[in-house]
């Protein structure tokens, strides 16, 4: 299935891992090809009134585009795992980045809704391609004792995608139309493509362990509350994130969503800096700051009431909390996992991608429902959960020696 990795003495590295020094050109092709995942998983959320109007849509079904690709990534990363376990690494990334790219050109050039959203369908399966093999592939090209720091790196195009999906999408749209965004994902993947193919070394896959069924896996101490801590937390920040327009203009801050979005984004990129220097060491202590810190930021957020500066620091904390932690939540599976973390990879990044669109889902019930300040608490319902289950896994989801 996807590449066996941990951080520890026992993991199997390749024979790039006997250097000292992190592959710095593979892992920019591994977190590029990340950054496009999820820039295209979140493009149409700064392009739906645009994208609508040509579709001849109303924006809420316009914004199942979003939904329907996170689906599909959720659906297909377990079987697709499976089925491309034994192809080369390089030959997998390389096929899923092709149908990413051609499904962003597609869907510049359809006016058509069905077909827009068969086609970001076809491409979230790409999508569902790509995050499982990520942490796997760094962590075999990285050196003894470094995995974590590669994992991050690897899969710190995630955050960042995130953070900038919305605002490059809205301010393309503003130079050339909708159509305009897709068009430079399209033309930025296949640059990634061919950066891939010169800098990212071709590893062999593996075949599927057949001593590891999914049942068997989930029922390996420690990966449950993994998965319900991962699973609270994404929900949380994708009922704050895919709403944040209608959240600040209840706010009074519309005209700062620009501003906002960059605060988020410019402390999602340090939090991969300093937590990536940290996680081989301190897993638990920086996943459970992750959590109480982002906690935190909602709190200050649903308690901010119009006052700019709280919301700016409430963004920050945010940002800073979510930016590397999908590296954080992954490590932690793979550790708690060992030697069947190929499997417990793939449902990670299922249950990664349900989240999202169930956040989505569910955000836009509370908003039609009871209006946009409920996200907020809701949000921090859901984090609370997830920091009592990271503080109460100290044996084997979150041990303590990590």
């Amino acid at each position: 299935m996807t590449d066996t990795v941990t951080t520890s003495p026992t993991s199997l590295v390749s024979a790039p891992a006997q250097q000292n020094r992190l592959p710095a050109k593979a892992l920019l092709g591994l977190f590029l090809a990340g950054f496009i995942s999820i820039l295209t998983e979140c493009l149409p959320a700064g392009l739906l009134p645009e994208m609508s109007e040509t579709l001849g849509t109303s924006v809420s079904l316009t914004g199942q585009t979003v939904t329907l690709y996170a689906l599909a990534t959720a659906l297909g990363a377990i079987p697709l795992a499976r089925v491309t376990a034994t192809w080369r690494r390089k030959q997998v990334l390389q096929v899923a980045l092709a149908v990413v790219a051609v499904t962003n050109a597609l869907t510049a050039l359809s006016s058509d809704y069905a077909l827009t959203m068969v086609l970001r369908f076809v491409a979230g399966l790409g999508t569902g391609l790509i995050w499982p093999l990520l942490g796997g592939y760094a962590a075999r090209l990285a050196p003894q004792g470094r995995q974590g720091r590669a994992i991050a790196i690897a899969l710190a195009g995630t955050p960042i995608g995130l953070a900038l999906g919305i605002p490059l999408g809205t301010l393309l749209s503003h130079l050339g139309g909708w159509e305009l965004a897709f068009h430079a994902a399209a033309a930025l993947t296949a640059l990634t493509i061919a950066w891939v193919l010169v800098a990212v070394p071709n590893l062999p896959g593996r075949p599927v362990d057949s001593r590891f069924k999914i049942s068997q896996v989930l029922a390996i101490p420690g990966l449950r509350p993994i998965l319900f801590a991962l699973a609270t937390y994404m929900v949380a920040h994708n009922l704050l994130y895919t709403y944040i327009t209608d959240l600040l203009a209840y706010e009074g801050m519309a005209g700062q969503t620009g501003w906002i979005l960059f605060t988020f984004g410019a402390t999602s990129v340090l939090s991969v800096l300093v937590v990536g220097a940290h996680i081989d060491q301190h897993l638990r202590r920086l996943t459970v700051s992750s959590t109480v810190l982002f906690g935190a930021g909602v709190l200050v957020l649903g308690e901010a009431s119009g006052t700019l500066i709280l919301v700016y620091v409430a963004v920050a904390a945010w940002g800073f909390a979510f930016g590397s932690s999908p590296s954080l939540f992954v490590g932690a599976a793979i550790n708690a996992t060992r030697d069947a973390a190929d499997v417990a990879q793939s449902i990670t990044i299922t249950v990664f991608s349900a989240s999202i669109a169930v956040g989505g889902f569910l955000g836009g019930l509370l908003i039609a429902g009871l209006g946009a300040t409920w996200l907020t608490w809701a949000a921090l319902a859901l984090l609370i959960a997830a920091a009592a289950t990271v503080l109460g896994g100290k044996r084997h989801a979150f041990p303590r020696n990590g």
